[in-house]
């Protein structure tokens, strides 16, 4: 798929998704750091282009373990001993032929040969087309899979492209079935969800909506909040009517929920301490209805002027952006704020949907390190809290030793567990929501996989 445009040379969509999958194997950026500059430098392409080349580079980065078994079933020369080049070669063209229907076999097979001449392996070309080729023509009985009855963690792990120990962790904490459903949900393509700006009326935030969907994109509102709505086949977020104009945030219901949480009412001091890129934050500071005040931080100035962007574009001008190790405690905010959100970072096994390397980039022993790093966030959180007032400790993972092993220590300060049932949707309030906390799952829950917990100072 060549490309050539006026006055900006030629463009080979798929030596340029090699590049992207080799930047990506380095670890040196996040997938979705590569996607956004890609298609922001190339942003001339057509969109039919610029979708190729992200759904190539994304699916073989989520699809690499059910990729590299499918090449083993049918290579002499196993994956752990093929050049980096040709493997990401092989990778891509295997991907087109199972999950591109738009893309013809011959085609995925003859660029991939010519990809890998023009690299410099012309004596790799006609190993590339055998390989492709063969899986071409048995392409009726893939993907391959382990046998289900003698390796069922493997054969869950190639079905759907999760390493087995994930698959274990969450076979353990959640049940074979459970387990199914999640990995079922975070392979699926899923809508995008926006909250709209509540301070519009019923009427703006229509009239929104409707100039977003005559652009072709299909809106549906969200099963769980009034003002959440999930939008399908958008490409390019802020080209849409109202983005500019801060109608409406790109938020997931699951982040949504914690500003419902924490029971806001005109007048309060909130806190963030780990806020970027905004969101709750933003939710936070709409809820207080131009009263009150949010502080917003976190960690680094690119962080922060990502908050401050999103600030700015939402008009919320009753919040405050500020660089803070949420690591080291500001003394004079001991004890001044009305609400504090902790959402801590984790291991991110709830968004590995939408953040499709974090299965390849996390470790047993990183979570392990993450359990340190959230209680030291904790210790300074709960300290900003005032006597009576709320935290709310919140994280994008479905590990439970990020999630409910986390609340004893958080009890041990003082802090006593709240029912979420007033104030989360009916739907929601029931199994442990009235014990204080709430673990969503996708596939089970219409959201992302999300942890959240409500807690009161000082109250017995």
């Amino acid at each position: 798929m060549i490309k050539q445009e006026h006055g900006r040379g030629t463009v080979n969509t798929r030596a340029l998704v090699l590049d992207m999958l080799l930047q990506s194997e380095s670890g040196r950026e996040y997938c979705n750091v590569i996607v956004r500059d890609t298609l922001a430098k190339y942003n001339y392409l057509p969109v039919y282009e610029k979708a190729f080349i992200k759904r190539l580079f994304e699916g073989c980065v989520e699809y690499r373990i059910q990729l590299d078994y499918q090449i083993n079933v049918f290579s002499k020369t196993k994956t752990a001993r093929m050049k980096p080049v040709i493997l990401q070669i092989l990778r891509m063209g295997v991907y087109q032929i199972l999950y591109m229907d738009s893309v013809p076999d011959s085609a995925a097979c003859n660029e991939a040969v010519a990809l890998a001449g023009r690299r410099g392996f012309r004596g790799l070309q006609g190993f590339v087309n055998g390989v492709l080729r063969t899986i071409a023509r048995n392409r009726e009985m893939l993907p391959v899979l382990p046998e289900e009855g003698t390796k069922p963690m493997q054969a869950l792990s190639v079905r759907y492209a999760m390493p087995e120990w994930l698959v274990c962790l969450f076979c353990e904490n959640y049940g074979i079935q459970t387990t199914q459903k999640i990995l079922a949900a975070m392979l699926g393509a899923g809508p995008l969800t926006i909250r709209m700006d509540e301070r519009l009326s019923k009427k703006d935030q229509k009239t929104v909506l409707e100039q977003i969907g005559q652009k072709g994109i299909a809106v549906h509102k969200h099963p769980y909040l009034d003002y959440a709505y999930d939008l399908s086949g958008v490409d390019g977020i802020v080209n849409l009517p109202g983005f500019e104009e801060g109608a409406f945030y790109v938020q997931d219901v699951s982040s949504m929920l914690v500003t419902e949480a924490a029971g806001i009412s005109e007048g309060m001091r909130i806190l963030d301490v780990c806020a970027a890129p905004g969101g709750k934050s933003l939710h936070a500071a709409v809820r207080l209805h131009g009263t009150g005040m949010v502080e917003s931080r976190d960690l680094t100035e690119n962080k922060v002027a990502i908050i401050e962007e999103n600030r700015a574009r939402c008009h919320c001008d009753n919040m405050v952006v500020r660089q803070q190790d949420a690591r080291v405690l500001t003394e004079e905010d001991v004890g001044q704020f009305d609400v504090v959100y902790a959402d801590v970072p984790c291991s991110g096994l709830g968004i590995m949907g939408k953040k499709c390397d974090i299965r390849h980039r996390i470790s047993a022993e990183q979570m392990g390190e993450l359990t340190v790093l959230q209680r030291e966030i904790l210790d300074r959180a709960c300290a900003y809290v005032k006597e009576g007032g709320v935290l709310i400790y919140s994280t994008c993972t479905m590990n439970p030793a990020e999630n409910e092993e986390q609340l004893p220590y958080i009890m041990s300060k003082e802090f006593v567990p709240e029912s979420l049932a007033p104030y989360l949707p009916k739907t929601l309030c029931g199994g442990t929501a009235k014990q204080g906390f709430l673990q969503l799952l996708p596939g089970i829950h219409e959201t992302d996989g999300f942890f959240l917990a409500r807690f009161r100072k000082g109250r017995k």
